[in-house]
C-alpha cells in the first residue's frame, strides 16, 4: 500500500459536504428519470396482478401477500445475471416459498405466467 495517510487526505477531500451535494444535484435529472421509470412498472405490473387476483376470485384482503409475491418475480425479473432455467427455478423457488405461507399454487403459477411470461421449470 502507499503511504495511507495520502489516501486518508485523499478521501477526506472527495467526501466533504459540498462536493457530495455537487455531485447528487448534477444527476439528480437523469435519478430522476429513473426512479419514475421504474415506479411506472412497477405499477403496471400490480395492476396486472390485481387483475389476476379478480378473475381468481381472490378476496382482497389477501391481495398485499399475492402483491408481495409480485414484487419479489418483479425484482428477479430484473437481475441482468439469470436467465432461462436458472430463472425459472428462482421463480418456482418464489412460488414454492409464498405457497408455504398459505396461498393457492395455481394463482401464483397464473401471476408467474400471465403477468411476468415464466414458464415452470423443467425438471
Amino acid at each position: 500500500m502507499a503511504d495511507p495517510t495520502r489516501r486518508i487526505e485523499a478521501w477526506k477531500v472527495k467526501t466533504t459536504p459540498e462536493r457530495t451535494k455537487q455531485v447528487l444535484e448534477a444527476r439528480q435529472v437523469a435519478m430522476q428519470a429513473r426512479y419514475e421509470a421504474v415506479m411506472t412498472q412497477l405499477c403496471a405490473m400490480e395492476t396486472q396482478v390485481k387483475t389476476v387476483l379478480n378473475a381468481a376470485g381472490v378476496h382482497t384482503s389477501l391481495y398485499v401477500p399475492y402483491l408481495n409475491f409480485g414484487r419479489q418475480l418483479w425484482k428477479l425479473t430484473r437481475q441482468q445475471e439469470i436467465s432461462g432455467q436458472s430463472f425459472a427455478m428462482a421463480a418456482q423457488v418464489l412460488l414454492d416459498k409464498w405457497h408455504a405461507r398459505g396461498l393457492d399454487s395455481e394463482i401464483l403459477a397464473a401471476i408467474r405466467t400471465d403477468v411476468f411470461d415464466i414458464s415452470a421449470p423443467k425438471l
